[in-house]
């Protein structure tokens, strides 16, 4: 049945091949399911919900990839996206958590409407081919600097005051939620420093990076999850993987599906949907807001798969010219960007920032060498699903910014 399915020998692929992909970028984007409840529970969600579904939106979303689109992909909610729900949407313009949640659906319902018609013929065909071969190198610029901010080699300072007034009101606000803020502003009282090479994430980030790049060199099949498994292990001793919390009651399936019965839907409910047209006043914000959530999205998706696809093979410049010829769903790129908009509603439904395409995905492209009909994401599928049957460890920063460096790594392998 695999083989019919997947073609797995007319596409010079194994099982063993496709799992090592899969588990690849499953590892290295799980930081998001520890990452994104922390921001999203500022706005008074439940932490236990968002952790469930920020994983059953995630598993939802490259399910869909993989069986529809067919592209080796994988989706969660987006870093930048939460950050935006939270700090701007809630904190800022002052919607509920729930209003939010129903604007985000609402973003999915837009996305989808563009994705169909020809609107998102137009916006493909405006991106200049040289635009496109650079997006991918722009995307590893990104990644690398994630990687350092992670691995605290590059620290943001923040104007404490200028975080303060935001929206014109003093306020007393927690060190996390400046720290978060200061991630999402490139100017206006923060600014870079250099990090600590005393620091123990950086020192534990640049062996495990050495190590990659020795077992790419040396050829190891699978040497970015070989990696990070080393650098998880290789953190135990020196105190900067926890492994305190495992078993950790608080994590237990039973607390996480009571939990989600809190956000699962509310954005429907009378503080959701109702509160948010009960107010004409709000409509033209509400507009803007759900516009922001769109094309943010949009954009970000279409930069992710033109910028890793051209240069892996997955989407080439034929499919972009039949999107222009042909109508409907047909191409690979066309099904990809509708299962990203699903994803998006699927997701506020459970109770979760949009849903999108994770540029970490490339870890396990590279595995797979060149494209292959995604019977990976069946494994990053899987292995998101199981992660609610099995203990929690809060994996270190080091090894969130070791996964995103050695992506960043196959870029400058591929573009330079």
């Amino acid at each position: 049945m695999l083989e019919q399915f997947f073609k797995l020998k007319k596409n010079e692929t194994t099982v063993g091949i496709e799992v090592t992909a899969g588990l690849t970028t499953f590892f290295s984007m799980a930081y998001v399911l520890f990452i994104n409840p922390q921001i999203l529970a500022l706005t008074g969600m439940p932490t236990q919900a968002i952790l469930l579904a920020t994983a059953l939106s995630a598993a939802v979303g490259t399910f869909f990839l993989a069986f529809y689109a067919n592209v080796p992909y994988a989706q969660a909610p987006g870093m930048g996206m939460n950050a935006f729900f939270t700090y701007t949407v809630v904190f800022a313009l002052g919607f509920t958590w729930q209003e939010a949640l129903c604007m985000v659906f609402l973003t999915g319902i837009a996305g989808t409407i563009i994705t169909v018609t020809r609107i998102r013929k137009k916006i493909i065909k405006a991106i200049p081919l040289s635009l496109q071969y650079t997006i991918g190198g722009s995307i590893g610029i990104f990644i690398i600097y994630s990687g350092l901010k992670n691995a605290e080699l590059l620290t943001v300072m923040p104007n404490d005051q200028a975080v303060m007034s935001l929206n014109n009101e003093s306020y007393t606000i927690s060190k996390e939620v400046i720290d978060a803020f200061s991630s999402l502003v490139t100017g206006g009282g923060i600014s870079p420093d250099m990090g600590s090479l005393n620091n123990p994430f950086a020192l534990l980030t640049i062996i495990g990076l050495i190590f990659i790049v020795i077992l790419m060199i040396a050829r190891v099949k699978g040497a970015i999850l070989i990696g990070i498994i080393f650098a998880t292990i290789v953190g135990i001793p020196i105190g900067v993987t926890d492994i305190s919390i495992i078993n950790n009651p608080a994590y237990s399936v039973l607390s996480n599906f009571s939990e989600l019965g809190k956000t699962f839907g509310a954005a429907f409910g009378p503080q959701g949907l109702g509160s948010l047209i009960a107010d004409p006043s709000r409509y033209i914000l509400i507009i803007f807001t759900i516009f922001t959530f769109t094309l943010t999205d949009l954009f970000d998706t279409i930069g992710t798969f033109i910028g890793t696809g051209r240069r892996s093979g997955i989407f080439t410049l034929e499919d972009e010219k039949a999107i222009q010829k042909e109508s409907g769903l047909k191409t690979r790129m066309e099904r990809a960007l509708f299962a990203d908009t699903v994803a998006t509603s699927v997701g506020a439904v459970l109770g979760t920032s949009p849903v999108t395409t994770f540029v970490e995905s490339a870890s396990g492209i590279k595995v797979l060498r060149t494209y292959r009909p995604n019977k990976s994401n069946y494994w990053r599928t899987f292995f998101t699903c199981n992660l609610f049957f099995a203990s929690h460890i809060d994996c270190p920063k080091s090894c969130h910014s070791t996964r995103t460096d050695c992506c960043w790594l196959h870029y400058a392998y591929r573009f330079f």
